[in-house]
């Protein structure tokens, strides 16, 4: 009986599909904006600067508007830009040659989740890569931004990236 079960056991283990790279697809919000509200006023202004960064700057590229919501003194973690709202201005305009085009009425980015706490705030993206052993398939993951929001601006951010990364999160 044992050899039976032990039989069955691995013949299904062979036949099955492989779990350990398994995962379930990041899943997004239907409607992004409502993440950017907060019944708290400070972390509704707070979320409000992030959501007007993201649509206005990272979507539209109108960064000549990015001293409404971003700090001179701005300090950029991502290995990329320099710290500073010039230099972090200039990383898109000069370097990523982002041109502006039309606000949307509303993010077309992947959302996944909105967190303020105090005087930050993170937003989650989903991400969707190559698999780097099957280039014809692909997987989905994770991005994050977060940033911390003083006086209605933008004084911090954070993010994973690499150096020479620019994920593409649309």
């Amino acid at each position: 009986m044992k050899n039976i079960i032990l039989a069955a056991a691995l013949s299904l283990a062979a036949i099955a599909p492989s779990t350990a790279c398994a995962q379930e697809a990041v899943v997004i919000s239907d409607n992004p904006e409502v993440l950017f509200t907060s019944p708290d006023p400070n972390l509704n202004a707070n979320k409000q600067v992030v959501y007007k960064i993201i649509l206005e700057l990272l979507e539209a590229g109108h960064w000549d508007k990015a001293s409404q919501y971003i700090a001179d003194d701005y300090i950029q973690h991502n290995p990329n830009a320099q710290s500073g709202l010039k230099p972090v201005v200039q990383y898109f305009t000069e370097v990523l040659k982002v041109q502006p085009k039309p606000i949307p009425a509303k993010i077309s980015m992947k959302i996944a989740d909105v967190v303020a706490e105090g005087d930050l705030v993170v937003v989650t993206y989903a991400r969707t890569e190559k698999d780097p052993k099957d280039p014809s398939k692909t997987y989905s993951t994770t991005w994050f931004d977060m940033w911390r929001i003083k006086d209605g601006k933008a004084t911090e951010h954070w993010d994973p990236a690499l150096l020479n990364e620019a994920p593409d999160l649309r």
